[in-house]
């Protein structure tokens, strides 16, 4: 399966106990998708990669980077977590409704 994934999300600021993330979350048709691709690849490796996670090549506007998608409430949600890096190339702040697409490698 190497389906790309798209949608617009909010990107969101959420605190952890030692730092600071920000990311999406993909739901509906586009967490069934991830999660699809990532019961293929357990089938086919006969393990799962760690935390349930999903490798993939992600892009923003003209940003593209490789990363994990990692699954959340028995993969009906999965995150994709947004570097300070990217944020600022695509000058994003924690609101911003933003297109981003993923493809599961």
């Amino acid at each position: 399966m190497s389906d790309t994934i798209t949608a617009t999300l909010p990107l969101r600021r959420w605190q952890g106990g030692k730092a600071t993330y920000h990311l999406v979350s993909f739901t509906g048709d586009e967490a069934e998708a991830l999660a699809g691709h990532a019961l293929l690849q357990k089938l086919e490796f006969g393990r799962q990669r760690g935390f349930g996670s999903v490798k993939v090549t992600a892009a923003i506007g003209d940003t593209t980077w490789k990363t994990s998608v990692f699954p959340q409430d028995k993969q009906t949600t999965w995150i994709l977590l947004v570097s300070k890096k990217v944020m600022k190339a695509q000058n994003l702040a924690p609101g911003d409704q933003i297109a981003v697409s993923v493809s599961p490698v």
